[in-house]
């Protein structure tokens, strides 16, 4: 899978993706950096084909309405820290993949990871 990380998320998250092998862009890789527009991040990741990870339901929004992102991501763990975040994704990223063979709208909590569209 080929990933593209939002400004939220930690360059940290970016980096253990890519040691397991993940092709993966965070917002700091962008020329404009975490100045980029969310329209723009969701035009980079439906270019390079990839799931948009993000917490900002701003990127819902887009999603449903407009379709762009056309793969999303969504983490809702609330506030945790990067250890954390990563142990959650790291149980999860078997079932977050077989879930985005069925669909391309996934959202991931907790305990939980469920296909929304």
């Amino acid at each position: 899978m080929k990933f593209l990380l939002d400004a939220q998320l930690p360059i940290q998250l970016a980096r253990w993706l890519r040691a397991a092998g993940f092709d993966v862009v965070h917002t700091l890789d962008l020329a404009l950096s975490n100045r980029t527009t969310d329209r723009e991040i969701a035009r980079q990741a439906d270019a390079e084909q990839r799931v948009l990870v993000t917490k900002d339901a701003d990127f819902v929004d887009s999603h449903l309405i407009r379709n762009e992102p056309a793969k999303l991501l969504l983490i809702s763990v609330g506030n945790t820290s990067n250890l954390t975040l990563k142990l959650i994704l790291e149980r999860k990223l078997p079932e977050i993949q077989a879930c985005f063979e069925e669909g391309v709208f996934v959202e991931v909590g907790r305990e939980t990871v469920m296909i929304r569209g």
